[in-house]
């Protein structure tokens, strides 16, 4: 069992959480991290500092700007979840951008430092399941998770695309639209979760707009995942260097909320 199915067969939905590397600096993500295992995340994500995050609504671009006038490069985001892998041999690190930082030296090399740095999966934006070639199989080939994005326009004819090639977890992206500004309504979640269950054995994890505990209960009762970022994004801005233990609190409450939302429904 790897550490990804391992985080989604708990008996219980899990909490996903999503971080930009870098941001407010390299040498403060560390703490970051570690306050969201301390807190009690399944997954964490951690973003890849972009000059054009084009899924990302105004808390992450401005992330990734505070990322990236800090001075990160891909070399501090491996170098960081290399680090994050030796402090958490268990927990499961998934590398979240856009297509250039991870295809401009070549999908093998992306795919090589992945591996060395114990990275257990990868979500690319923008490289639809047509594009695959472009790195999937080099993250295949060295037992990589190519985990894919599904919207609510993903119809029955284009979902099995969206499927083939992808592992570890389905991410559903539960609203047409960029991060933190809008959220599902949960019917509309519980019918799309129906439908792709219907497709694949996948765990599906829910995300784009939720930022609250009682959100993110209210998803984790028919999802098996609920993916939180913007929230917790909102935190580093406001509070910087001094962000762990903000972000820990936070990440308790939604880990609490989502552990227990089916026992409690």
């Amino acid at each position: 069992m790897t550490r990804l199915s391992a985080a989604f067969a708990k008996g219980r939905p899990a909490l996903v959480t999503f971080v930009t590397g870098g941001d407010p600096t390299p040498a403060a993500t560390p703490a970051i991290l570690d306050a969201l295992v301390a807190g009690g995340a399944d997954v964490i994500e951690l973003g890849m500092p972009f000059t054009d995050p084009m899924a990302d609504g105004p808390a992450i671009q401005k992330a990734n700007l505070r990322s990236l006038g800090a001075g990160t490069r891909t070399a501090d985001i491996l170098k960081i979840a290399a680090d994050f892998r030796a402090r958490h041999p268990d927990v499961p690190l998934v590398l979240m951008g856009y297509a250039n930082p991870m295809t401009i030296r070549g999908a093998d090399w992306f795919a090589d430092q992945c591996h060395a740095a114990g990275v257990d999966g990868v979500i690319c934006v923008d490289i639809p399941p047509e594009e695959d070639p472009e790195l999937g199989p080099a993250l295949r080939a060295k037992g990589i998770s190519l985990i894919r994005l599904a919207t609510p326009t993903t119809d029955a004819a284009r979902l099995p695309a969206v499927l083939d090639g992808s592992s570890g977890f389905l991410y559903y992206v539960s609203v047409a639209g960029i991060t933190g500004m809008q959220q599902a309504a949960v019917g509309s979640i519980a019918e799309a979760m129906a439908r792709i269950k219907a497709a694949t054995d996948l765990p599906v994890a829910v995300g784009f707009g939720v930022r609250t505990p009682e959100q993110a209960a209210a998803f984790a009762k028919v999802a098996d995942g609920v993916v939180v970022g913007s929230a917790l994004v909102d935190l580093v801005g406001e509070h910087g260097v001094n962000a762990a233990g903000p972000v820990q609190e936070l990440t308790a409450a939604l880990a609490a909320a989502v552990h227990s939302a089916r026992t409690s429904a």
